[in-house]
């Protein structure tokens, strides 16, 4: 094994975390896909993490957070997004798997049927997550997380009250602690391709509230990588974002004790590929979701990975991503979606 990630993976081991999802997550080599657009193409499976059958990218975050929590004694665990939030859905499933009492405030972007919930919130619901769903009025994620502070501070302390020990995980567990979760995956990764003798150019994948490409950017430094990191925007980002990405991208750097640093223009964060909103198909999106399942019998969602593989695709088809290069999209799952409500699955077969 290469000495750069043998070295990684001794580092980020000392790193204490709770074994919660299925690792190493395969690297499929899209067999059809490469030959029509003449770029080999590897996906990387996290859609097939665990704990459930409906597994994520967010397992590799919490697998650290949740660590921290049971360290700090936590016996409830606070964690915000949309109604249909694949982190949120994840979470309740590692604090099930803990013994831990989930509490989601969820953000309702689409008008949620509480009633009769699908998706990701019928997963939570049938889990027994505590939530509370509150309503948008028309703002942005970042905004509307803020709002419901003074609530989530009103139950916190009435929990506290009652002898709980309360554990708060930002939305998308996007901070240094999450972080590390993805730092650990891109020394997997790089294990994963020397493993089949290949070197990856460029690696795609969608980026929303930051910790994953956080992790990913601390990972490459830590590895000394020269393959491009390719992040395409899917929302939730807001001002200041590529400063919180960086941020926390150095403080997962800092728990590792490590001196290398990531700057700004480390990131390539990529627009145009994001369409009306978040949880709002894009066209593009709907036509990439399609072309991989008839393809490679494969399922993206209609609010991330499908639309960062139209980037993707799009950069394939302008020469951005030169021919007979070797890219690697990662596919952080999500696929509840697509039995979410309509106005998140779009108009899928036009």
């Amino acid at each position: 094994m290469n000495k750069r990630i043998e070295e990684a993976r001794a580092i980020i081991g000392n790193i204490k975390k709770v074994k919660l999802g299925f690792f190493p997550t395969p690297l499929q080599r899209l067999d059809r896909l490469s030959e029509r657009l003449g770029v080999e193409i590897y996906l990387k499976r996290d859609d097939l993490t665990g704990i459930s059958q409906f597994g994520g990218n967010k397992i590799r975050k919490l697998e650290y957070l949740m660590a921290h929590a049971l360290q700090v004694g936590a016996d409830t665990i606070f964690t915000y997004g949309a109604s249909q939030s694949n982190h949120a859905m994840q979470t309740v499933t590692a604090c099930r798997r803990l013994g831990l009492h989930p509490v989601l405030y969820l953000t309702d972007l689409i008008g949620s049927d509480q009633e009769n919930p699908y998706g990701n919130l019928l997963l939570d619901r049938i889990m027994g997550a505590e939530i509370h769903l509150e309503p948008s009025d028309g703002v942005d994620m970042m905004v509307a997380e803020e709002r419901i502070r003074e609530k989530v501070k009103m139950r916190m302390d009435t929990l506290k009250a009652e002898g709980r020990t309360c554990y708060e995980i930002p939305m998308g567990g996007a901070n240094a602690i999450g972080s590390l979760g993805f730092s650990e995956a891109y020394v997997e990764l790089a294990e994963d391709l020397q493993r089949i003798g290949k070197k990856a150019q460029y690696l795609y994948h969608a980026t929303g509230t930051g910790g994953t490409l956080a992790g990913l950017v601390a990972g490459k430094k830590l590895l000394q990588s020269e393959t491009l990191i390719r992040s395409i925007g899917v929302g939730i980002g807001g001002e200041g974002y590529e400063q919180r990405v960086v941020h926390h991208a150095n403080g997962a750097l800092a728990l590792l004790n490590r001196p290398e640093r990531v700057l700004q223009e480390d990131l390539a964060v990529i627009g145009g590929y994001y369409g009306e909103g978040y949880e709002v198909p894009s066209r593009e999106g709907s036509r990439a979701l399609r072309l991989l399942a008839e393809m490679e019998g494969i399922f993206l969602d209609p609010v991330y990975t499908a639309k960062a593989f139209s980037g993707m695709l799009d950069h394939i088809r302008k020469g951005v991503i030169e021919k007979g290069s070797t890219v690697v999209f990662w596919h952080t799952g999500g696929a509840t979606a697509l039995f979410a409500e309509r106005k998140i699955l779009g108009e899928i077969f036009r």
